[in-house]
């Protein structure tokens, strides 16, 4: 029996880029996954056609909290069950640090909106059916912007930090239901294609000498969602880049 055999996972943003790479993971060792964009839907769907497993696509912002409650919604509706979530859905704006003015409130709220009000909303939504599960789990996926005084913005930074925080509260709280989360570096993804000057830094600074690809993240969220004896924790996936930086 595949490792996820008959176990649901919602994977927030995944049309493309690591929650395009955690669904096909999950989908090939057994669970079946709802797919989600805010926007992207054709490619969305395409996503869920092509998982091994049976997956469906729902279309949903998660910085709106009712358009969150309606993506759980879909998951049980369809499946009767959640086992997993997984809050990978995120957004930047790149603002230099320095440039205090540059860093509007609009840009500010967006940012806290999607990467952290949303995953708040979702996984308290979640959590009722998560408790039900015999290893329901939640994973974030946040960034080493959390941890470290980098990222694209002091707001994305920010948001990140306050997503680790939000993590161990509520594997402090929400027990036996398990919330871990992943912190990646520089990834290369859709959304980074063009950011080759940082491509390159990392590839001269890290120890591995590389940026991630979405598949080093997905192997990640994969040890995390099927560890039952590991919570509360931000696991660091950069190739070594914070023991430099």
């Amino acid at each position: 029996m595949a490792e996820l055999e008959g176990s649901v996972a919602i994977v927030t943003g995944s049309s493309s880029g690591i929650g395009e790479a955690v669904a096909r993971r999950f989908s090939e060792v057994g669970a079946r996954v709802v797919v989600n964009s805010a926007t992207s839907v054709a490619a969305g769907e395409a996503v869920a056609d092509a998982l091994p497993s049976e997956a469906i696509y729902v279309q949903a912002d998660i910085s709106d909290e009712e358009q969150g409650q309606a993506l759980v919604a879909a998951a049980i509706d369809r499946y009767g069950r959640l086992d997993i979530l997984v809050n990978n859905a995120g957004w930047t704006s790149p603002v230099a640090h320095e440039d205090l003015d540059g860093l509007t409130d609009e840009i500010l709220r967006r940012t806290f909106e999607v990467n952290v009000f949303g995953p708040w909303w979702l996984t308290r939504a979640a959590m009722p059916h998560l408790r039900k599960s015999p290893d329901g789990n939640v994973v974030m996926v946040s960034s080493i912007a959390g941890v470290r005084p980098i990222g694209s913005s002091i707001a994305y930074s920010m948001s990140k930090a306050a997503l680790n925080q939000l993590t161990v509260l509520l594997a402090k709280v929400c027990g036996p239901v398990r919330v871990n989360a992943v912190a990646p570096g520089l990834v290369s993804t859709p959304w980074t294609a063009e950011w080759d000057e940082m491509h390159e830094q990392v590839s001269k600074t890290a120890p591995l000498g590389r940026s991630a690809k979405p598949d080093d993240i997905a192997h990640a969220v994969m040890a995390l969602a099927t560890n039952t004896y590991t919570t509360g924790e931000v696991m660091v996936v950069d190739g070594g880049l914070s023991q430099i930086i």
